[in-house]
């Protein structure tokens, strides 16, 4: 039992450094005319800090409830299309300065939250509670990134 927890908790802190580098807040997205109802810059650390700890507890349960082998290589593939879009998005809409293609690319994030949900939830409904706050935020993102893009297209190619 162990091991699943040390693997979760190491991939959920690189994650959370990698998207911390990977994520340039600056002048530019200061600069973005956002609806009133933007959260604070700084609730974005905490919040996916919480959200993606609870996310690695899932996981962790997850496994641990895994009735197979081939159910736990589920997770894994479901796990690893998960971190990979959660950690396109960032520099989509920072980076790159891109809301537009971040907005493409957050649905197929959120879909990836709700298979996570779908495949865990029969084995081990706390896992499925665990990802809702997850897949709530992400939700919440999109609604934000569309209401960012609908105020401030077209975009154009970062210089």
């Amino acid at each position: 039992m162990t091991l699943p927890i040390i693997v979760a908790a190491m991939i959920t802190v690189i994650v959370l450094g990698v998207g911390a580098v990977a994520t340039t807040v600056g002048d530019w997205y200061r600069g973005l005319d956002k609806p009133p109802w933007n959260p604070p810059e700084w609730l974005f650390g905490p919040a996916w800090t919480v959200i993606l700890g609870l996310a690695a507890w899932a996981g962790v349960t997850g496994w641990l409830h895994a009735p197979s082998l081939q159910a736990r290589v589920l997770l894994l593939v479901l796990y690893a299309a998960n971190i990979g879009l959660h950690m396109a998005w960032s520099p989509l809409f920072f980076n790159l300065r891109r809301p537009d293609w971040a907005l493409i690319e957050a649905p197929f994030l959120w879909l990836s939250v709700l298979a996570l949900i779908l495949a865990m939830s029969p084995y081990s409904p706390l896992s499925g509670w665990l990802l809702a706050p997850y897949l709530a935020w992400v939700a919440f993102a999109i609604v934000l990134n569309a209401e960012i893009v609908r105020r401030n297209r077209p975009f154009a190619r970062a210089g």
